[in-house]
C-alpha cells in the first residue's frame, strides 16, 4: 500500500468513521447465534474475535504486532500496535466512538470501506459480542498522543471514556473475563489458541504474534516470512513430499487477492484448508470449489496435451490424493453462510479463484515440466487404486448380499432395531469381549471384540484397507461403508463406543480406531456418534464395601473414606473385571462415564493424525516430549 493511500485511510478513520446498527441484549440471550456455541469452542471464539481486529490492522498496513496473554486470573489480554479504536464524540450518534464499538452490536470501521478494504472480524459484531459475554472488560486505546480507558460489566459501561495519561504510541488493548454464567467452561486451552495464532502468522507474513500463558510461563512467537508456502511445508513436516518446494501462486483477479500453495506427498490423504481474510473456513465454500474444479481441469489438460493421459480422465479425488494445499483469499465484503463464517458463499470468489488457477497453474506446469509430470503420475496411481478399491468393494457387496449372514461372526448384536437406541462397544481382546457380552444389556448393546491391533489407515493404500479382516468387520457391523462413499444414514448404531485397556497397548488401539473413523468414517465423529469408554483404574475395598476410582485423586479419597486397612486393586485390563463389575462401572447408562469424541479444530486434527500415525519419527518424538507432562497413568 503506498503512502498516499495510507495517509488517506488515516484521515478518514476517525470518530465519524464508526457506523452504528443498534442492539446488544440479544447476544446474551442467544450467544450461540454469534459465536457458535457456549462450550470450549465458543469460549475460544471470543479470543479469535479480538485478535482478528489486530490482524485487520496488519492487513490494512497499520500494525505489525499482536500480543496475546492468558492471565493468571483466567482473563485474556490482547494488544495490537495499530491505529487504536477511534475515540471522540460521534456526531450522528451523540456517543463516544469507542463506546459505540464496544456496546453497539453493529458498529465499527468495517462498514466503511475507506477505513478497511478487507477485514476478518465479524463486521463490527466481534468486539461488542466479546463485551456482552464478559463479566468484566477493559479497553485501553493509545492514539493522538493520549491514553484512554473505558471499563464494562456484561457489556454495560461503568462510566464514560476517560483520559488516563499521555502516550507516544498507538494501539488497542482489550482485557476480558468470560462470563461463567454463559459459558460451560472459562478455562482457555493453550494448544487451541497456539494453533490458531500460528495459522494466522502463516497467512499474514507481515505480522508477528506474541503469545504468553502467564498461568504456566509458556510463550511462543509466530512470524513466517515464507507465508502460505511455509504453511504447507509446516503441515507436511511429518510427511514425505514428492516435489519441493511447494507450488506457490499469488496474485489478484477481479478484485480478489489470492494466495495459494500446494504440495503433493507420497501419502493418500488430502488436506486442503481454506481462508477468507485470514479467517479459517472449515466447510470451504465458493473459493474452495473454484480451486478444486480448476485443479482437476488443469491437470487433466496437461496430462492429455503431453501424452501422459490417453484413454482416461481424472476425477477430482484422483488429483487430490496426497495433496496438501492452502487457499487464502482477501476480498471486500465476503458473504458467508452462517454468522461464524464456516463457509464462504460469495459467487465472485469461485470465478476469481478458478480463472486465476487456470492461468497460473498452467503457466507453472509449462515452466516446471518435471513437477507437472510427477503430479500427473501421482494422479494415475490414485486412479488405479480407486479402480481397484471399487472392484474390491463391489466384490464384497456381492458376497454380503448373497451370503448366509451379512454380519461378522464375532459380533454379538442387540435385539433393538432402531439405530438411535443402539450402542456398539468395540472391545480389545476376547477376554474383555467375553465379559462385555455377559455383562451388557442385550436389548440395546452390541459387542464386537477385536483381535489385536487394526491396520494403520494413515499409512495404508486405500485399496488395501478392505483387505484387513478387522476393518471389514467394523465396516459391516457399523453399516455406513468407508471413505467418500460413507453414508451416515445407513449406520446401525448411533453410539460407537471404543472400550480398551488403560495401558499403552489400549491407547494405541484406541488411536488406530480413531484414525480409521477420522480418515474413513469422518461423519461418525462430526455428528457426535463416537465415544470413549472410561473404565475405572482402581477398586478400593474394605470388607463388603467397595469404591471404584477413575483417577489417582478419587483413589486417595476412597482410601480416606474407607479408612485404615482398605485394599487397592489396580485394573490393568478390562478382562480383569467380571461381567457384573464391567456393567456397573463402564456400561450401565445410569453410572458409567463416557467421553464424546469431538473435533474442535479440523486442521489441528489432520496434523495430529499425520504426526501420531505417519512415517516420520521426529515430529512424533517432539509431540510426545511436548505433551509428556499431560500423561497421568502410563503403564510400561
Amino acid at each position: 500500500m503506498d503512502g498516499k493511500k495510507q495517509q488517506g485511510l488515516r484521515e478518514e478513520y476517525n470518530a465519524d468513521s464508526i457506523v452504528a446498527l443498534k442492539g446488544l441484549e440479544a447476544v446474551r440471550k442467544r450467544p450461540g447465534m454469534y459465536i457458535g456455541s457456549t462450550d470450549g469452542r465458543g469460549l475460544h471464539h471470543l479470543v479469535y474475535e479480538v485478535v482478528d481486529n489486530g490482524i485487520d490492522e496488519v492487513m490494512a498496513g497499520f500494525a505489525k504486532k499482536v500480543s496475546v496473554y492468558i492471565n493468571e486470573d483466567g482473563s485474556v489480554t490482547v494488544n495490537d500496535d495499530g491505529r487504536g479504536i477511534p475515540v471522540g464524540m460521534n456526531k450522528e450518534e451523540g456517543k463516544d466512538a469507542l463506546e459505540m464499538c464496544l456496546t453497539d452490536l453493529h458498529a465499527g470501521g468495517k462498514f466503511n470501506q475507506n477505513a478497511y478494504k478487507v477485514a476478518g472480524g465479524l463486521h463490527g459484531v466481534g468486539v461488542s459480542v466479546v463485551n456482552a459475554l464478559s463479566k468484566h472488560l477493559t479497553a485501553i486505546v493509545e492514539r493522538d498522543g493520549k491514553m484512554y480507558r473505558q471499563t464494562y460489566h456484561i457489556g454495560i459501561p461503568d462510566g464514560p471514556v476517560e483520559t488516563i495519561g499521555v502516550s507516544d504510541k498507538t494501539g488497542t488493548t482489550i482485557t476480558f473475563y468470560p462470563d461463567d454464567d454463559i459459558f460451560e467452561t472459562t478455562v482457555f486451552d493453550f494448544e487451541v489458541l497456539q494453533n490458531r495464532f500460528r495459522n494466522q502468522a502463516f497467512l499474514n507474513k507481515e505480522a508477528t504474534i506474541l503469545f504468553e500463558d502467564k498461568r504456566t510461563g509458556r510463550s511462543e512467537k509466530f512470524h513466517y516470512e515464507g507465508g502460505v508456502s511455509e504453511f504447507v511445508q509446516y503441515l507436511n513436516r511429518s510427511k514425505t513430499a514428492i516435489h519441493s518446494p511447494p507450488i506457490a501462486l499469488s496474485g489478484e483477479k477481479n478484485g480478489v487477492m489470492i494466495d495459494i500453495a500446494l504440495q503433493y506427498t507420497d501419502g493418500y490423504n488430502e488436506e486442503i484448508d481454506s481462508f477468507v481474510n485470514t479467517i479459517y473456513t472449515p466447510e470451504g465454500g465458493t473459493h474452495l470449489t473454484g480451486f478444486r474444479s480448476s485443479l482437476t481441469k488443469t491437470i487433466n489438460d496437461y496430462g492429455k496435451e503431453n501424452g501422459l493421459l490417453k484413454d482416461t480422465t481424472f476425477e477430482g479425488s484422483d488429483v487430490r490424493e496426497g495433496l496438501t494445499a492452502i487457499i487464502s483469499i482477501r476480498m471486500p465484503e465476503p458473504q458467508f453462510e452462517g454468522q461464524t463464517k464456516s463457509k464462504l458463499g460469495s459467487s465472485i470468489a469461485q470465478k476469481a479463484v478458478s480463472t486465476f488457477m487456470n492461468e497460473k497453474l498452467a503457466e507453472y506446469f509449462l515452466e516446471n515440466p518435471a513437477v507437472a509430470t510427477q503430479v500427473v503420475r501421482k494422479g494415475i496411481s490414485a486412479l488405479e487404486i480407486r479402480a481397484a478399491k471399487q472392484k474390491l468393494a463391489e466384490t464384497m457387496r456381492r458376497k454380503t448380499a448373497f451370503g448366509s449372514s451379512t454380519l461378522p461372526g464375532k459380533l454379538a448384536d442387540c435385539s433393538e432395531k432402531d439405530p438411535a437406541k443402539c450402542e456398539l462397544y468395540i472391545v480389545e481382546g476376547e477376554s474383555a469381549g467375553g465379559s462385555a457380552k455377559q455383562g451388557r444389556d442385550r436389548a440395546f448393546q452390541a459387542i464386537l471384540p477385536l483381535r489385536g491391533k487394526i491396520l494403520n489407515v494413515e499409512k495404508a493404500r486405500p485399496d488395501k484397507i478392505l483387505d484387513s479382516e478387522e476393518i471389514r468387520n467394523l465396516m459391516i457391523a457399523i453399516g455406513g461403508g468407508l471413505g467418500t462413499e460413507f453414508d451416515l444414514a445407513k449406520i446401525r448404531y448411533h453410539s460407537i463406543v471404543i472400550m480398551t485397556d488403560a495401558d499403552v497397548d489400549g491407547a494405541h488401539i484406541g488411536t488406530l480406531l480413531l484414525t480409521l473413523f477420522y480418515r474413513q468414517m469422518r461423519p461418525l465423529i462430526e455428528n457426535g456418534h463416537v465415544f470413549l469408554a472410561m473404565p475405572p483404574l482402581y477398586r478400593v475395598s474394605k470388607g463388603k464395601k467397595e469404591i471404584y476410582a477413575y483417577n489417582n485423586e478419587e483413589m486417595a479419597k476412597a482410601m480416606e473414606e474407607l479408612g485404615t486397612g482398605a485394599n487397592v486393586s489396580r485394573y490393568k485390563g478390562l478382562g480383569e473385571m467380571n461381567p457384573t463389575q464391567l456393567w456397573e462401572t463402564t456400561m450401565d447408562p445410569e453410572t458409567r462415564l463416557m467421553k464424546r469424541v469431538e473435533i474442535e479444530d479440523a486442521m489441528l486434527a489432520d496434523q495430529l493424525f499425520s504426526i501420531l500415525m505417519g512415517d516420520d519419527v521426529e515430529p512424533r518424538r517432539e509431540f510426545i516430549i511436548e505433551h509428556a507432562h499431560e500423561v497421568i497413568n502410563l503403564d510400561v
